[in-house]
């Protein structure tokens, strides 16, 4: 058994269509793909779901919409993150999966990551903007916090680089663990610990830390600005990630406005990352 997608057209797409999307949405509680053409596409876990779903659709707000069915491939999701991996280069840090053996030289730091189902990989915009500037301003001997760790790509390439200790939080259990494997797989398990959380509670409990990095969304990063200053010492620097370029202008007043001093920018295939210097 495997999941069936549900294409549904509208009656009168400019009219009925959004009424349809939110309904589709309330149905299913998933998001919806909408297409140029007005077609809805939502997803069903079998066949008999899909159409449980179009019969509901039938006494909906567009009755007179159109529904078609279609079987998705199985795909063993456990496997399929390792698609269009490969070696990636920031500067002397080269971060590469388990599977390929990537060429390094004597001064180059390498980090084998194999990112599972947890988030960052180095192929992401935002994950490479954020170790671009890690690269760039994160000093040997210095402590490490890393909000949103997912993989703990960030936290081992800060100890690999020559951090002290770093230490990620991370919301996801099963995440943490996959970056538990991957410190253990890198060497640096006992300089890299994981907590479960809410990074507002833990952060300023963990400081003070000399180099801080969230690469999470521009609302979060918001939100979290008073627990990165309670956790930055004095002069600490902190850099945030995960938001597109588009971002970076409704960012930088918040950031001003925290008591930071931006530093330096960063963009990779439109995404943005900022390092700024924390100056109580």
């Amino acid at each position: 058994m495997g999941w069936w997608a549900v294409d549904v057209t509208p009656s009168a797409p400019p009219t009925t269509g959004a009424a349809l999307a939110a309904w589709l949405v309330a149905r299913t509680g998933q998001a919806i793909e909408e297409r140029d053409d007005g077609t809805l596409v939502t997803f069903a876990e079998d066949e008999a779901a899909a159409e449980a779903l179009i019969r509901d659709l039938a006494a909906s707000v567009d009755p007179a919409a159109t529904a078609r069915l279609r079987p998705l491939d199985v795909v063993d999701w456990s496997t399929r993150w390792r698609d269009g991996l490969g070696p990636r280069r920031f500067g002397r840090l080269i971060v590469t999966p388990s599977w390929v053996d990537a060429p390094s030289g004597p001064d180059d730091v390498v980090v084998v990551l194999d990112p599972e189902m947890a988030f960052g990989s180095g192929e992401h915009g935002s994950t490479r903007a954020a170790l671009t500037l890690l690269v760039r301003h994160l000093h040997p001997g210095q402590s490490v916090l890393d909000l949103g760790s997912g993989s703990g790509i960030l936290s081992i390439a800060a100890v690999r680089l020559g951090a002290t200790r770093a230490t990620g939080i991370e919301i996801d259990a099963e995440s943490n663990e996959v970056a538990v494997r991957n410190a253990e797989r890198n060497g640096v398990a006992g300089a890299c610990r994981f907590l479960d959380g809410d990074a507002a509670q833990l952060a300023p409990l963990l400081g003070p830390v000399d180099l801080l990095l969230s690469n999470i969304l521009r609302n979060v990063n918001v939100t979290l600005l008073p627990a990165i200053r309670a956790a930055l010492a004095p002069d600490g620097v902190a850099i945030f990630a995960g938001m597109e370029a588009a971002e970076a202008p409704l960012f930088r007043p918040e950031l001003e406005a925290a008591g930071f001093a931006i530093a330096e920018e960063a963009l990779d295939g439109g995404w943005w990352a900022v390092a700024a210097r924390w100056l109580p």
